[in-house]
């Protein structure tokens, strides 16, 4: 694709993020966009948000697990950034009108105390660059009408990112089996789905393995500091007004939203 046509693209969905609306599928219109095209149409989205004062405070991990992979039908995983600006904490409300078509889905979030520097890393690497890990939300959201997205749509729409929330734990990853905790996801008081951290690609160090090596042959690092979202641990669930949920992950601690 010509980059002018990246650069439209990736500022309709910046007008569709701002104006809190949809657009037809990215696909259907562009059906020889390559997965390298979605990645420079989603730079243009960021540095249209960057230019308004936003700032990159990590990155994320998406389509992850089985459970998300088969209900999007997008079957690998992609990456985004997270800004200041998507952040809340444990136990705020979310305005549900600040969103599209949200759908939220419990994970581990990493914060690193080194840069991670790909390709090459190792899960190990990974483990010694880790300061602590947290229970988190994402909530994804799409600019895309319906969900009806290809890997391509998800990828130029930010990985699909709506808001982060992290939780009330931090907790030395070196003192749990990441691939064995288990995570039980509440919506409304009602535990609506189980799960694991070897969801994320078998264990979440491997996901952010994945990530910093997938960004670094793109230049780009994670670094110190930085909140790394590493991918769901069930299938993620809608979320309208009025909706609770929490998430609990063993050995980490506990996140819960609302939304109004």
């Amino acid at each position: 694709m010509d980059k002018n046509r990246i650069a439209q693209l990736g500022d309709e969905l910046y007008e569709a993020l701002s104006g809190k609306s949809t657009v037809a599928p990215l696909t259907e219109r562009e059906p020889q966009m390559s997965i390298e095209d979605a990645y420079a149409v989603q730079q243009q989205l960021l540095t249209r948000r960057l230019a308004l004062g936003a700032r990159v405070i990590g990155k994320k991990v998406g389509v992850t697990s089985k459970a998300v992979m088969n209900m999007l039908e997008v079957y690998q995983p992609d990456f985004g950034y997270l800004l200041d600006d998507m952040l809340y904490n444990d136990g705020d409300s979310i305005p549900r009108d600040s969103l599209v078509q949200p759908r939220a889905e419990g994970e581990i979030a990493f914060v690193l105390k080194h840069d991670l520097n790909g390709p090459g890393v190792s899960a190990a690497d990974v483990l010694r660059a880790t300061d602590f890990v947290m229970p988190c939300f994402e909530i994804v959201d799409s600019r895309i009408r319906d969900w009806k997205i290809r890997i391509q749509d998800t990828v130029a729409d930010n990985a699909s990112c709506g808001v982060f929330v992290l939780g009330n734990g931090a907790v030395d990853p070196r003192r749990i089996d990441l691939a064995t905790c288990g995570m039980v996801l509440e919506k409304n008081g009602e535990i609506v789905a189980t799960g694991a951290g070897a969801a994320a690609l078998g264990n979440p160090l491997h996901a952010v393995a994945w990530l910093a090596n997938t960004m670094g042959r793109l230049g780009v690092p994670l670094r110190a500091g930085e909140v790394v979202l590493s991918g769901a641990l069930a299938a993620m669930f809608p979320a309208s007004a009025g909706d609770h949920f929490r998430v609990t992950i063993g050995g980490i601690g506990g996140c819960g939203i609302r939304f109004h």
